[in-house]
């Protein structure tokens, strides 16, 4: 959709952003003092540029990712994916995953995707910004610059009752004051500007600290 912004219009947005400030990871309440989980991906290094195939621009999958141990007492996981870049009044969401199991290591290429009511193990796929579940491509204006593409991995202590296909506000709530420990992986996405892609191979960064 937003391939279609000219490039002029996206370059006067460029300013028009909705803030990593508003991460949901960021918010008080949420992951302030909790420990780390290791999170990365084997297909781009923490801070690089997404490869062509995971956005709107390729053939829009979901991209791998892996994690290291999560803490004892650790009920499920969660994921949210947003774009704090978007210019909109809030960081769009790219993906949503909810009750992941406690021993689960890894997501595949492509497993973010449309689940109905959710998979047997109890995990369930929530609804992104345009309102459809799965992976929502990334898809920035042309001349706005570079987006992150914020991965944000959440170990809960315990995993309250959202029904199926949550959004991102029952989410938020549900975060704060239950998180154990979380994990953070930047991918970045531009378009109508040079940006090279960056070697897999690199060494995956750790993040900023969480505390």
């Amino acid at each position: 959709m937003l391939e279609h912004v000219p490039h002029w219009l996206g370059a006067m947005l460029t300013n028009v952003r909705a803030g990593h400030a508003r991460l949901a990871i960021v918010q008080d309440g949420v992951a302030s003092g909790v420990e780390r989980i290791d999170l990365s991906s084997p297909a781009f290094a923490d801070g690089a540029r997404l490869p062509e195939r995971f956005t709107a621009d390729g053939s829009g999958i979901s991209p791998p990712l892996i994690w290291g141990e999560v803490p004892p007492g650790t009920s499920s996981l969660a994921l949210l994916v947003e774009d704090p870049d978007a210019p909109a009044p809030n960081p769009l969401v790219h993906a949503l995953v909810w009750n992941l199991p406690p021993d689960e290591r890894r997501l595949a290429e492509g497993e973010i995707a449309q689940d109905g009511d959710g998979d047997a193990d109890g995990r369930d796929v929530g609804r992104n910004s345009y309102l459809g579940e799965g992976w929502l491509p990334p898809d920035p204006p042309t001349g706005h610059g570079s987006h992150d593409y914020v991965f944000q991995l959440f170990a809960l202590r315990s995993t309250p009752d959202l029904g199926s296909n949550p959004g991102r506000s029952r989410m938020a709530e549900a975060l704060k004051g239950n998180v154990l420990a979380a994990g953070l992986l930047v991918g970045t996405y531009s378009r109508g500007e040079d940006a090279p892609l960056q070697d897999s191979t690199t060494t995956f960064g750790s993040g900023p600290a969480l505390a």
